[in-house]
């Protein structure tokens, strides 16, 4: 037992992919094609994409959004947690790096549940609330973080009474409680946490997974 978090070593962090973790072999060389790239670091881990896949699973989503593609990793295991019935909107404004996902969804048989729109996301988000407020399960956001209190707005007007909202990139690698880090990314983040803490409209919880995923349920 114990009244903290545990912290991970290297062995431990293994563990704990090797007991709780299905990736599957098209998940497993997205991830290995993307370590390659020079932003590799941009793609979110195989644990944190198994606890997404499973909370879209709980949620039975069929319905969600993903803001911030990159190379489809994430949009893989949301997709998967789905199942064939439902179908993903995803995000983006870099060609390149999502070209690579497009290949991966179509290998795995998943191109029919991933619909990629490049453009600038608060143009696209604009466009949706228009006709389709209210009518999702999930959003998972991963953009760029000064963009997230837009975001999150638009998530609120997207998601039916119930839905969830995912933030990646909460702690910042722990830049959030550094005082000397005054970059954009981290003084964005310290207020946008602070924001969903104090915010009646949702539910909230920080999960220390990964650089920490900020959990919202809208009531």
């Amino acid at each position: 037992m114990s009244t903290e978090t545990l912290s991970l070593n290297k062995e431990l962090l293994a563990y704990i992919r090797q007991v709780g973790v299905r990736e599957d072999k098209s998940q497993q060389r997205l991830r290995a094609e993307t370590a390659l790239q020079p932003m590799a670091i941009m793609q979110i881990s195989p644990e944190q994409g198994q606890f997404m896949s499973l909370l879209v699973e709980l949620l039975g989503a069929r319905r969600a959004i993903e803001i911030g593609t990159f190379t489809g990793y994430g949009a893989m295991w949301i997709a998967k947690g789905m199942g064939p019935e439902g179908r993903l909107i995803a995000l983006d404004i870099n060609e390149n790096y999502t070209s690579i996902a497009r290949r991966h969804w179509a290998e795995a048989d998943l191109a029919d549940r991933i619909e990629l729109r490049l453009a600038p996301a608060v143009e696209t988000l604009e466009k949706m609330v228009q006709t389709e407020a209210g009518t999702y399960d999930f959003i998972f956001v991963d953009a760029d973080k000064p963009g997230y209190h837009a975001y999150y707005e638009y998530a609120l007007r997207l998601l039916r009474k119930g839905g969830v909202a995912a933030f990646d990139n909460a702690l910042m690698e722990g830049g959030v409680i550094n005082p000397a880090d005054q970059s954009a990314d981290s003084v964005s983040m310290r207020a946008f946490n602070q924001k969903l803490v104090a915010d009646p409209r949702v539910s909230v919880s920080l999960i220390p997974i990964s650089d920490g995923l900020y959990l919202t349920r809208k009531r």
